[in-house]
């Protein structure tokens, strides 16, 4: 891969369109119930960091596989984590429990950490864990403030 990854672009693709019809579907129900300025802007930060490094490789920070098979490995648990992903979206759509809230932040920070530790991509790594930390965060509590 070169400085483009277009498995990433196609992982942020399939991980964005149940977001995409939800969001266009629920207009008026954007805000969640949790509150922590500093949280919710780590989040972002963490999201759109991770969006962004999973589609550009930035030379000197990007090392690519290491290791045999690496490729299929990314290939295989990715589309995995991603066909989860859209399977809970479908399970847990009118739903609003723990499970819900849990499975739709974890899939994909595990997608995230799971990129940057297989393409050895520092920053997609550090954006990850900032990500998956607060976003975990935010849905949980937003769970339980709501229910």
């Amino acid at each position: 891969m070169n400085w483009f990854n277009y498995y990433g672009l196609i992982i942020m693709a399939v991980i964005m369109i149940p977001n995409i019809i939800y969001a266009v579907l629920h207009k008026n129900n954007s805000a969640g119930a949790f509150n922590n300025k500093a949280v919710i802007i780590a989040e972002q930060i963490g999201r759109y960091g991770c969006f962004v490094f999973m589609i550009f490789n930035i030379p000197y920070t990007y090392f690519g596989f290491w290791f045999d098979y690496a490729l299929i490995v990314y290939l295989s648990v990715n589309g995995a984590l991603c066909l989860a992903y859209l399977m809970f979206w479908t399970i847990c759509r009118n739903n609003n429990g723990k499970l819900k809230a849990l499975s739709l932040s974890i899939l994909p920070s595990c997608i995230f950490l799971f990129s940057g530790i297989v393409l050895a991509y520092i920053p997609l790594a550090v954006f990850a864990v900032v990500f998956a930390v607060n976003h975990i965060l935010i849905s949980y509590k937003n769970y339980i403030l709501i229910a």
